[in-house]
């Protein structure tokens, strides 16, 4: 409520025209539970008062939230509460080759066209996994060779990324049973709906349809033989 008062009797006033706020990172509230849902509650309150002026005061109409965070974490918000599922959403897609060609350059390294194809076999342009992988080779910590023969072992780049991931499907028998079917599938297939929808905000699938299959063939790698089986 202080909050609210201060945007409405202190900032909104003094601002001439739009108000853009612009939160990164926000998904660092989840390991938060006992703060989040009334975190997420107060920006949800501030979005309507914006998009519907319900206490009757304009000025809140001058409010731009932007909010930026991963969907790796999930957490049962109420729906009502969440301001997650309201506004414009935009996701971060997969690179493609030539992004990735391009990105590469700015980080002063010269791929080949054969090289530029096994990194993106390896990540299928998935962007965080891209970006450490020119990281590194730009810092010449190894070769492309060495970190596409390492990539999917502990003593690979993505160790804490995969472990991270792992550790997740540990904490959930019925995700990590849903994601061993579909790493050992040979083609795309269909999990309950629910089980897809949180596997694709891990960023361990891609969708095809009402299909799901691995994101990339690192993730395939990796767990192939690191889930438990039921």
């Amino acid at each position: 409520n202080n909050c609210t008062a201060y945007f409405e009797d202190c900032v909104l006033p003094e601002i001439n025209g739009s108000l853009i706020l612009a939160l990164d990172q926000v998904d660092e509230v989840f390991l938060h539970p006992e703060i989040a849902d009334d975190f997420f509650t107060l920006l949800r309150s501030w979005y309507e008062e914006a998009a519907y002026g319900d206490s009757g005061n304009p000025l809140w109409q001058n409010l731009r939230l932007i909010i930026v965070h991963s969907t790796e974490v999930y957490i049962p918000l109420d729906i009502n509460k969440s301001p997650f599922n309201v506004g414009l959403p935009v996701e971060l897609q997969a690179f493609i080759s030539e992004q990735v060609f391009d990105l590469a350059q700015r980080y002063g390294l010269n791929l080949s066209e054969s090289e530029l194809s096994e990194l993106m076999q390896l990540v299928a342009g998935h962007p965080y996994l891209v970006q450490q992988a020119l990281y590194h080779l730009a810092r010449r910590d190894l070769t492309l060779a060495q970190l596409v023969q390492t990539a999917a072992t502990d003593a690979g780049i993505y160790y804490n990324h995969l472990h991270r991931h792992l550790r997740s499907l540990q904490e959930h028998p019925q995700l990590a049973a849903a994601y061993d079917q579909v790493i050992k599938a040979s083609t795309p297939m269909e999990v309950e709906q629910l089980l897809a929808f949180k596997l694709h905000s891990m960023g361990l699938v891609a969708l095809r349809g009402n299909q799901v299959l691995p994101s990339c063939e690192l993730y395939r790698r990796y767990f192939r033989d690191r889930i438990p089986s039921p």
